[in-house]
């Protein structure tokens, strides 16, 4: 279960975004974040949308969203304790006056633009362009770790609808900004803003919505239908983003599941309500209204937890304007204090375990959205790996994350820290999936820091390949792992020679012969102590098992001590050969840095 966030939570996402813009100040810190979490995926796009200037009008942040024709205008507020202090009244409604500023009259906005900053002046001019000739509709975020009242956000929000465009304003104070917190480090950031999901209508059909409210647990539940093609706007619209509280991604036109999927929208469009288990998705905050003369559910913040490959299934089918429909559970579930929100987490965790039957669910996916991993997928890519937390189609994967990227799985990272860190008999007992478990878990995930993985990964690889080609090899490969990581984690205590350990696995550098010399030695030991102890006869052990006992690592080191002394001095010479070289590489790339911060 997730623990309740803090401002120290705050205050780590921010020192962690110091480490990318150092000169910016806590405050700015602290926009580029919210701006990262609420409204783009792009960290340096939000950095680049700060004002920076005092002379900014109240404006602390533009960020111009052309795609969803949106406009955002954001103040900051930063105090290192959430919720000390209170929000003025007249700094809240000067803010929510920029509306009528920008709709307004031309005199009015000169009034504004008075004594600005340049760049500001040039930006809001933008924004006043987009809104009044173009139709973007204009937000007005004012984020706070402070406290505002109710009264005082009612009536900025009065104020704002006021200003005769589509506009409006969110007051975001310290709870907020945490709960805001709560979904980012839960890997839903951006979220999805409110949606409009149309009943369905037309091909015959005449459909209800059934509403049902839990007064015990505080959840409200309706359950409708939707036609093909609004199912598809609701994807169009939104895209991955409608799945980040999902265990797994896309699995492909290929999989079984899917197929029937198609099969059925192909050849019994009519029929495929009836057989379809349908989508659920979580919100906080549903209701029933007419828009247009249409009946919708506007959702806000909502997530599908199940149904994803319907979802896009029915996507790709709406180009053939299919009359397939389906039915849709939409659950409000509010998250307004800790109770709720552990309630919460609880519940979405077992409607996916309950629900997604048709492709079942393993030990790995239901740690998928573990915020350990979320924060894992974040840090990985800022080293140049796509970390598919998400089980997934190859395809999938490439579209979100780009083909510039290396791709590693949790399952590969999880063995290969499990090799290292543990017996290596258990990566062969447990299997994959095994690793998962409470009992392997927080040993095999015990930090976020990325190159604690890469480093024992790359090794993983590097044994991998001198295995390649050789069966026997395969049944040894988590021992040799094991022996090959107690040799190199002495020479990796200073970050800088992980770093340069890491660097010669992805460039395949000169230290990678003689480690690879290295390595093939040790197989080759290990196969000699499995034909030395394996037995005569029918009780001789087989490769397979002999390797799969745990407690062979002190047997082997052993080996190479007394009987395999000449495999110990042959090992010996390769490695030292090895550390020069990768201390040679690790002081060169040191000099190149300190010659790049002189010059």
């Amino acid at each position: 279960m997730h623990h309740q966030v803090t401002d120290n939570d705050l205050r780590l996402q921010i020192e962690d975004i110091r480490n990318e813009y150092p000169k910016l100040r806590d405050h700015e810190l602290f926009l580029v974040w919210f701006l990262h979490a609420m409204m783009t995926e792009d960290l340096a796009k939000a950095a680049g949308s700060l004002t920076g200037n005092p002379k900014d009008k109240g404006v602390d942040a533009i960020l111009i969203d052309d795609r969803a024709k949106v406009a955002f205008v954001v103040q900051g507020k930063y105090r290192e304790k959430v919720n000390l202090g209170r929000e003025h009244r007249a700094e809240v409604m000067s803010f929510a006056g920029l509306a009528h500023d920008l709709y307004g009259s031309e005199e009015d906005y000169r009034a504004l633009l008075r004594d600005s900053d340049p760049r500001v002046h040039e930006r809001l001019t933008e924004v006043r362009d987009r809104i009044r000739k173009r139709n973007y509709s204009l937000k007005l975020y004012y984020v706070t770790t402070g406290r505002c009242s109710e009264p005082l956000v009612e009536q900025a929000e009065r104020a704002c609808r006021s200003a005769g465009g589509p506009t409006s304003i969110e007051i975001y104070d310290g709870n907020k900004v945490l709960h805001v917190l709560g979904d980012y480090l839960d890997g839903v950031a951006p979220p999805v803003p409110a949606m409009d999901l149309p009943l369905e209508v037309g091909h015959g059909v005449a459909s209800e919505c059934l509403r049902r409210h839990d007064s015990r647990n505080g959840i409200t539940a309706w359950i409708f239908s939707m036609n093909a093609a609004s199912v598809a706007d609701m994807y169009e619209m939104a895209g991955i983003r409608l799945f980040a509280r999902n265990v797994r991604g896309y699995l492909g036109d290929a999989k079984d599941v899917n197929k029937g999927i198609s099969s059925t929208i192909k050849n019994e469009p009519s029929n495929f309500w009836y057989y379809n288990n349908g989508i659920t998705i979580v919100c906080d905050h549903a209701q029933r209204i007419s828009v247009g003369g249409k009946d919708v559910m506007r959702v806000h913040n909502p997530q599908i937890i199940n149904g994803q490959q319907t979802t896009r299934t029915l996507h790709l089918a709406a180009e053939a304007n299919s009359p397939a429909s389906v039915i849709v559970r939409a659950i409000e579930i509010l998250r307004d204090d800790k109770e709720s929100e552990e309630r919460f987490d609880t519940l979405v965790s077992r409607i996916v375990a309950a629900t997604n039957w048709q492709n079942a669910i393993s030990a790995s996916d239901l740690m998928a959205n573990d915020r350990r991993q979320v924060e894992l997928e974040r840090e990985l890519r800022k080293f140049g790996y796509a970390y598919l937390r998400k089980r997934q189609a190859k395809s999938e994967a490439r579209r979100f994350f780009g083909q510039h990227y290396t791709m590693v799985t949790k399952e590969e990272l999880a063995q290969a820290v499990a090799a290292c860190e543990l017996d290596p008999a258990v990566v062969r007992s447990e299997g994959k999936e095994g690793l998962f478990e409470e009992q392997y878990y927080t040993k095999v995930f015990p930090t976020s820091a990325p190159l604690f993985y890469l480093a024992r990964y790359r090794l993983m690889r590097e044994v991998r390949y001198a295995s390649a080609g050789y069966p026997e090899r395969a049944y040894a490969k988590w021992l040799i792992l094991h022996y090959m990581w107690s040799r190199l984690a002495p020479a990796l205590r200073a970050r800088s020679m992980v770093m340069s350990f890491v660097q010669a696995c992805e460039r395949n550098l000169p230290p990678l012969r003689p480690l690879w010399e290295a390595n093939n030695t040790a197989f080759r030991a290990a196969l000699a102590l499995y034909r030395q102890k394996r037995g005569q006869g029918e009780r001789a052990a087989d490769v397979s098992t002999f390797f799969k006992r745990k407690g062979r690592l002190p047997e082997f080191e052993l080996y190479l001590k007394n009987d395999g002394r000449n495999f110990r001095r042959t090992f010996d010479r390769r490695w030292r050969n090895f550390e020069a070289l990768l201390a040679a590489m690790d002081n060169q790339r040191l000099q190149v840095k300190v010659a790049r911060a002189d010059s």
